[in-house]
């Protein structure tokens, strides 16, 4: 191994995902001299396992899925097949072209050096950077950033290390169509998967070892959503646990199954493990720079995203909490604006949209009203079903509803689930409301063009005085 002096930067950001991308150029643009270091690719999650290539397949399997309705809108069509082969190059050339782009950016940014390799901390604020080909950099630098993101979850199953089975990486690498996709774990990315395969032409079956999909939202949103997909010919196996697994002679795999209802067996052809994520921290020797980690390995930080090591940071999924694409780039203004702007932001009590990509999309904002609850607030609830909407039903895309849950003294809106077409973009007009600190009644009595998604606002909000 051939071991170089140490070199000096301003700061050093090992991973570049949609926190360390952005933070590196900026910082750069100011004059700091930056070390980037990357282990395989740029980009981060989004760009290479993440919302890049899954939203990719998905749109995909909308459009197969929308064939096989042409004859509801008076379209003729042929047989709808799906060359997952070309579906897949479709969505490597779209990760192609984001990850150039940014390594474009990268190594054209003056005052930016990127390097590809294993980064690991061999001191206070020292790194060392050993390269495929075992040559090792030793780095220094005053400011350190950890943008290194989270991989899959491996859970404790018996016999899982003795069969072949699918990530929510892997599976991104398929040529061919699973006959029988199993799928553990019921939260949304289990989801996403679940009905874009089913949409394929797979058979897919999800295991759920709790009493609703989707746990952490309100049941009568996981209800609508287990019955959207048991519609389209998913098995959904709630209160459900995998004992064991084994493989068949035939190649086929064996899941022997612990329910509410006694014992059970489930053979299917491929299996995607999905129970959650862990961050990308075991490797980082992060015992020689003092930084703190929770049981579960997420990096400890401050509100200002600051470890607790003072001058060394952690952004993005790696120090837990949300681990969506947009709280990365928030982070990433947060210390933006910290460090280059004098500023005070802080993560604390930010909002936390998102939207399920299922189909229809389940857009989300604020609390839901089982957290309302919790929280002792005095509220109000207004729902109605996308069936009313004049616009869904002009696209025969009535699935789904729209709630809200308003302040009973304030009238502010607390928080909303849109589950339904386009249900991500309801829910950003809806947060724009919250931000503006709008009271519901002036989405009630507010214009929209007809016939508008949005139209709906004026129904939905007049059912706050009806079920008040």
């Amino acid at each position: 191994m051939n071991v170089n002096s140490s070199e000096q930067f301003d700061a050093i950001l090992i991973g570049v995902g949609q926190a360390g991308n952005p933070l590196a150029s900026a910082l750069a643009h100011q004059g700091w001299k930056i070390a980037v270091i990357e282990r395989k690719y740029v980009g981060g999650t989004c760009v290479n396992v993440g919302c890049t290539p899954t939203k990719t397949l998905i749109a995909s399997a909308q459009v197969a899925f929308q064939a096989r309705r042409a004859a509801e809108f008076g379209v003729e069509t042929g047989e709808v097949r799906v060359d997952l082969k070309k579906a897949m190059e479709r969505k490597n050339k779209m990760i192609e072209t984001s990850r150039q782009k940014i390594e474009d950016n990268l190594t054209q940014t003056e005052n930016l050096t990127l390097m590809y390799g294993e980064a690991r901390f061999s001191g206070f604020r020292q790194v060392d950077v050993t390269s495929s080909d075992d040559q090792k950099r030793t780095l220094t630098a005053n400011f350190i950033f950890i943008n290194t993101g989270g991989r899959p979850t491996t859970p404790d199953i018996a016999g899982l290390d003795q069969v072949p089975w699918l990530t929510s990486d892997s599976i991104l690498d398929l040529e061919q169509l699973p006959d029988h996709l199993i799928i553990l774990g019921g939260g949304y990315i289990s989801l996403e998967f679940g009905q874009m395969f089913r949409r394929f032409g797979s058979q897919v079956t999800i295991i759920e070892p709790g009493e609703q999909l989707l746990s952490r939202e309100d049941k009568d949103v996981a209800d609508e959503i287990s019955t959207i997909l048991e519609e389209e010919g998913i098995e959904i196996r709630l209160n459900t646990e995998v004992q064991r697994i084994s493989r068949a002679t035939d190649g086929t795999l064996e899941l022997q199954l612990s329910t509410d209802q006694g014992a059970a067996r489930l053979s299917g052809s491929h299996l995607l493990v999905a129970v959650g994520r862990t961050p990308n921290t075991q490797s980082l020797n992060l015992a020689a720079t003092g930084v703190e980690t929770d049981d579960k390995g997420y990096i400890q930080v401050n509100n200002h995203l600051e470890t607790t090591q003072r001058g060394i940071y952690a952004l993005g999924d790696c120090k837990g909490g949300p681990e969506f694409t947009h709280i990365s780039y928030d982070d990433f203004r947060v210390v933006q604006q910290n460090l280059l702007e004098s500023g005070h932001a802080s993560i604390a009590d930010r909002p936390v949209p998102y939207t399920v990509f299922t189909d229809p999309q389940l857009g989300r904002i604020g609390l839901s009203e089982q957290e309302a609850a919790k929280q002792g607030k005095s509220f109000k609830v207004a729902k109605v079903p996308m069936s009313i909407v004049a616009r869904a039903q002009h696209l025969s895309q009535t699935k789904g509803f729209m709630k809200v849950i308003v302040d009973a003294q304030t009238d502010q809106l607390l928080g909303a689930a849109i589950l339904g077409t386009e249900g991500g973009e309801i829910m950003s007009m809806l947060q724009i409301a919250m931000m503006g600190q709008l009271p519901y009644q002036r989405l009630r009595d507010a214009i929209f063009a007809h016939p508008l998604l949005a139209e709906s606002f004026s129904v939905l909000f007049s059912k706050m005085e009806e079920e008040s």
